[in-house]
């Protein structure tokens, strides 16, 4: 275990993260009752209601046995915000406090889990006009976005900023249209920020499995999804014609039924399996990255 930090605050949170399919429900609901704790998701898509199968979202007997926050809070066509995320699990550590109960946060969505490690989030408002701009160049492609942003900077883009994902480059195209500041010094400045849980003792235990055993588990979790229900709720994804930008568009599992829907099913189910494997492990190795950036390990 480890401990992020500690400060005179009494209230208590304690972090189990890890990649997916490592098993971190049932063992969140162990330590959640072992120590009289409440269980905060950490999961970008557990928000979403009707997203159950594909999220490996707590089963209603498990949520049952652990009063569970965090799960439910939005329909797949809203944008579910870190910043609306972190409302909610600040509410969520003060009711659980209320009660005289600790908070488990469990999951493993990178940006919903550095909340509870440092700031997220900064002040630049972003007008109407920029987002219209940064969504048009975002429609046309990453290289309308980067040449944009290129354009804009005197130096070349950071290291840390991320020029294959469009999502993260149109964020930083907007943020430095709106400030009208170098991203260098956004950056600077948002990491002085306090983050939102700064008065809270945070601990944390950080789950993994050898490469193996989880390839295993996550073909295993794959087909189990499969058989109970992912196809469906993607189909009723399907029907709500979502924005292709909104999370709930591009989760991992939905993603590729849903093009294997629209494709009217040519291939046959076990190739869409196998392409959910690998979407699934590519989303374990950026777990893993997010997990070092924050300092975390399970030594």
């Amino acid at each position: 275990m480890g401990e992020a930090s500690v400060t005179r605050e009494r209230t208590e949170i304690h972090v189990l993260t890890g990649p997916t399919a490592v098993g971190k429900t049932d063992a969140a609901i162990a330590w959640a009752e072992a120590h009289d704790a409440e269980i905060l998701s950490c999961d970008s898509i557990c928000v979403y209601r009707g997203m159950d199968v594909g999220s490996a979202k707590p089963t209603r007997e498990q949520r049952s046995l652990v009063r569970h926050h965090g799960i439910d809070l939005a329909d797949p066509t809203e944008r579910f915000s870190v910043t609306r995320y972190v409302e909610c699990a600040r509410q969520s550590v003060q009711a659980a406090a209320g009660r005289g109960r600790r908070i488990l946060v469990t999951g493993g969505s990178g940006f919903y889990l550095a909340a509870f490690f440092g700031p997220v989030a900064d002040e630049v408002e972003i007008p109407p006009v920029v987002s219209q701009e940064v969504r048009r160049l975002f429609n046309s492609g990453l290289e309308s976005l980067l040449a944009r942003l290129r354009g804009l900077e005197s130096a070349p883009l950071p290291e840390w900023l991320d020029i294959r994902n469009p999502i993260r480059v149109a964020k930083a195209l907007e943020r430095r249209l709106s400030s009208g500041r170098p991203l260098t010094e956004l950056r600077e400045a948002f990491l002085t920020r306090p983050g939102p849980f700064e008065g809270c003792k945070i601990t944390y235990d950080l789950l993994d499995r050898p490469d193996d055993e989880l390839r295993r588990r996550i073909a295993f979790r794959t087909k189990s999804m499969l058989s109970q229900g992912l196809i469906e709720e993607a189909e009723w994804l399907l029907s709500l014609n979502l924005n292709p930008e909104l999370p709930s568009a591009r989760a991992v599992g939905y993603r590729a039924t849903m093009d294997w829907l629209e494709r009217g099913r040519r291939l046959p189910r076990e190739a869409l399996a196998e392409r959910i494997n690998l979407d699934t492990w590519a989303l374990v190795r950026k777990q893993r990255k997010w997990f070092n950036r924050l300092g975390l390990s399970n030594s």
